[in-house]
């Protein structure tokens, strides 16, 4: 990586672009050029150039088209912050004209926050910044446009302040399009079995998962294997791990003696966020844990399908098939730029049962603009 910085000049990066709410399109020598915008009355006594346009308001039960690309180019980072319950609004991306959008997810769970609250990342390709600064670094190559937007299936309307950083270069010819899938089951099916990914065509590469578990029994819940099952694999997979704290590269159930259930966020994994419960309507915990293939990816040719069983352990020392709350995201590369089937992504569907975040943001956003964040406020 260091010997392409190194590089300098537009031949190895291409021409820089970024996409704001103030200069939509990415144009050259048009930024901070707005005459109106969200910021328009706090900068009143300033005029063209001075943060006229830092956001867009995006009304409840609308879509929001936040950025349109034309192609070749990739797209190298992406910083949004919404000040709003991350599972009010569904980010999707749409590479070369597909109808089917390629990444689909509530916004937290892209950047591995799925519990509504804020929780710290520092990983490679994510990393989340005080407060609710929400980054993503993966690489996102298209070749004749993408389009990016932001659902609101919210009841209220809110405000969005992003940037949208690319490169107008052209691609490689073999390089795959990111892949980014959402899937909830809210109790496990009674198999005990989730399934993370089931992508019925290749060629691709897996490259990451977020899981959130929110657990509906009492006892420790990791035991469950991770499996992935490569092109003709059926009844058995090539790859099976030991466990579910394994597969997040910890150990003996992230228990630190003496301190319990311990946080961590490392470039490749993590185990970002552990909510417990508060003696009072927060009775049960939630989990969330990363963890990206980038230096061990996955590859498949055919066909690829992700998943890990819900199994805890008994006091008898026997395991015990369990029905948690687990919604998880896939990150994969694929030949193709559609999307693969989609899931429902309704308020009701999404919905953690936690109304604390909406007054939280609330008393963190209070001495900022109304016209900023969204009438809401």
């Amino acid at each position: 990586m260091l010997s392409q910085v190194c590089k300098v000049g537009t031949g190895q990066w291409g021409r820089s672009r970024a996409v704001t709410a103030e200069n939509p399109l990415g144009r050259a020598g048009q930024g901070g050029r707005a005459t109106e915008g969200t910021g328009a009355a706090a900068a009143r006594k300033f005029g063209v150039g001075w943060k006229l346009s830092p956001s867009v308001i995006v009304a409840a039960g609308t879509t929001k088209e936040l950025a349109v690309l034309s192609g070749p180019g990739i797209i190298r980072h992406i910083w949004i912050t919404t000040g709003r319950s991350f599972r009010q609004s569904v980010l999707r991306i749409y590479w070369d004209g597909a109808d089917q959008p390629a990444v689909e997810c509530p916004l937290g769970d892209f950047f591995c926050n799925g519990w509504t609250r804020y929780s710290a990342i520092t990983s490679l390709p994510v990393v989340v910044m005080p407060y609710c600064g929400l980054n993503c670094y993966w690489e996102m190559p298209f070749r004749s446009g993408a389009r990016i937007t932001l659902e609101n299936i919210g009841p209220d309307d809110y405000g969005v302040t992003y940037q949208v950083d690319y490169s107008e270069v052209d691609v490689a010819g073999d390089a795959g399009y990111l892949h980014a899938r959402w899937r909830r089951e809210n109790p496990v099916n009674e198999s005990s079995v989730y399934t993370v990914l089931d992508c019925p065509r290749g060629p691709g590469l897996y490259v990451g998962t977020y899981l959130a578990v929110g657990v509906n029994h009492p006892g420790w819940w990791g035991e469950g294997e991770f499996k992935f099952f490569i092109d003709d694999d059926e009844d058995y997979p090539t790859i099976c791990g030991t466990g579910l704290e394994d597969y997040f590269c910890g150990a003996y159930d992230f228990n630190v003696p003496g301190a319990g259930y311990t946080t961590s966020s490392a470039p490749f994994v993590g185990i970002s966020q552990v909510l417990k419960p508060d003696g009072l309507y927060s009775s049960q915990q939630r989990f969330g844990m990363y963890r990206w293939h980038l230096l061990d990816p996955i590859a498949f040719d055919q066909r690829l399908r992700v998943t890990v069983q819900d199994l805890g352990w008994q006091e008898d020392g026997t395991y015990m098939k369990r029905r948690d709350d687990i919604a998880s995201v896939a990150f994969w590369y694929d030949a193709q730029p559609e999307g693969i089937a989609r899931e429902v992504m309704t308020l009701d569907r999404l919905d953690v049962g936690d109304g604390t975040v909406r007054r939280a943001h609330q008393g963190a956003l209070a001495n900022y603009p109304r016209e900023v964040l969204g009438r809401t406020y």
